[in-house]
């Protein structure tokens, strides 16, 4: 793999005029300018992967094991117990609920019978801690844009069994692409001056937090590290014990590829290691064959196992030096840009890394309301904190849901429906226009429903859709369609 890191006489004084002026900047500790400089330093010097296309090789099952060739767990409650406490659970908890319409951090979202993504968390770990006697911590992961609300919101848990951590990965300055200064120094005092570096961070923050060190210390072995907005994301104990068995320093777990997410990152074998493949990385005249879901059959879902010690030595060593991900941005009139990274490129620092092939149901992200109202449905119920799928949905895939922009915001779309639909027979759903749905309403098949501008339709009490088109162009004019499947 081609890679050159050598920083220009250019890029050498932007980056010595850069230290200077990050210098001064008081808000953030040294290990976070030492980090931040570090970060530019590699960007500057156009450290870039460039991947062989002849060279990819597609992993074996050594390299990415099939779930259900782990082998099965003893039922013996004391060998159970040892096992889970060498683990301890992470959550990313960096990002805001703004996409979705709402103020503070996205895990305080109501997710189903009024409880949000922290509380079915805690539930999951309060559950194992009090079945097996064991001791699981739950580890946040913050940005400076959710640590105060996070720590005023895990008050809540104060009574819980379960021992509560909280950090804040790191706090960079955003680059201001003209003059090349963090942008603070230009006056922007506030946090728009200021970015999380993406979750590649975690690795680092939880070292300069000390709480690695601690973990260590009580005799953990292995974090759990997975996006507080997966409701899929649980503890699993066939892959903790396969991990431990065979020394594996890092885990991701993989799923097979459906055509929702051909951009999604793969597993690829290169050069005798097992690496993670992002479409950005793909050569142009290869991203058609990168988004085929025949060559690449699987992709990243971010749930991530690691090994603690191996963390501490890597991060030690400084031998963590992901792929950079540059993200533009304007800011107040000023082009700024982000450098971050993915916990997930870290795969091919770690010795043993593995890949787990595992089922759909370990990826249910939660990512706009289309996804909230499949776990809102009779699609799903709830099971001591799990959300658990409906035995009587035969097509394995769930059903996919375009909702318009009158239904991007939670408040928004709670309000336009009386209940929830049944979807369990539903295949598809396209929503556009001023909608309102009753209760008791079944979708079944192919429905599309459409109201013009300026038009409100409401969808009676009751009512059941099945394979329809639905056009609503005035209240006199109302017109339903058969949907012809061929």
């Amino acid at each position: 793999m081609a890679s050159a890191a050598t920083v220009s006489p250019v890029g050498t004084e932007k980056l010595s005029n850069l230290k200077s002026a990050v210098a001064g900047l008081n808000q953030i500790s040294d290990d976070e300018k030492n980090g931040f400089i570090n970060l530019v330093s590699r960007y500057l010097s156009g450290e870039a992967e460039h991947v062989e296309w002849s060279k990819i090789l597609t992993p074996t099952d050594e390299v990415v094991v099939p779930y259900d060739s782990l082998a099965q767990i003893s039922e013996d409650s004391e060998e159970i117990k040892k096992l889970l406490n060498k683990l301890v659970v992470l959550k990313l908890n960096g990002g805001l609920g703004t996409t979705m319409g709402c103020t503070g951090p996205k895990s305080v979202i109501e997710v189903r019978d009024g409880l949000t993504f922290l509380d079915l968390i805690v539930i999951q770990i309060e559950n194992l801690n009090s079945k097996y006697g064991c001791n699981v911590p739950l580890l946040l992961m913050n940005s400076f844009n959710t640590h105060d609300d996070t720590l005023k919101i895990v008050e809540k848990y104060s009574n819980s069994s379960v021992e509560i951590h909280t950090f804040n990965q790191s706090q960079y300055p955003r680059l201001v692409v003209d003059d090349f200064s963090p942008l603070p120094s230009k006056g922007q005092t506030g946090k728009d001056g200021w970015y999380p570096p993406g979750h590649g961070d975690v690795f680092p923050s939880l070292k300069n937090s000390g709480k690695l060190d601690a973990l260590l210390s009580q005799g953990k072995e292995y974090v759990f590290i997975a996006n507080s907005d997966n409701l899929g994301a649980v503890v699993d104990m066939k892959i903790l014990s396969h991990l431990i068995k065979n020394k594996n320093e890092y885990c991701m777990e993989v799923t097979p590829k459906t055509l929702a997410d051909v951009k999604g990152g793969t597993l690829i074998s290169y050069e005798g290691r097992v690496q993670l493949l992002e479409i950005a990385q793909v050569p142009d005249e290869h991203v058609n064959e990168f988004k085929s879901i025949e060559k690449f059959k699987i992709f990243n879902t971010n749930n991530l196992w690691v090994n603690l010690k191996a963390i501490k030595r890597l991060v030690e060593a400084d031998g963590l030096k992901m792929e950079i991900i540059p993200n533009p941005k304007e800011v107040d009139g000023f082009k700024v840009l982000q450098l971050e990274t993915a916990a997930g490129a870290a795969i091919k620092f770690f010795d043993n890394a593995i890949g787990v092939n595992v089922p759909r149901s370990r990826f249910l992200p939660v990512k706009a309301t289309s996804d909230l109202l499949l776990v809102q449905s009779d699609l799903y119920t709830l099971d001591n904190g799990f959300v658990i799928r409906n035995v009587d949905r035969t097509n394995p895939a769930n059903p996919s849901i375009e909702l318009g922009p009158e239904f991007k915001k939670v408040g928004s779309f709670l309000s336009r429906f009386k209940s929830i639909p049944s979807i369990v027979e539903l295949d598809s759903l396209k929503v556009s226009g001023d909608v309102w749905f009753g209760s008791g309403i079944i979708l079944k098949g192919h429905v599309s429903i459409t109201a013009k501008p300026g038009v409100k339709l409401e969808i009676p009490d009751g009512a059941l859709l099945q394979d329809k088109v639905v056009f609503f162009l005035s209240k006199e004019l109302f017109i339903i369609l058969n949907v012809l499947l061929v």
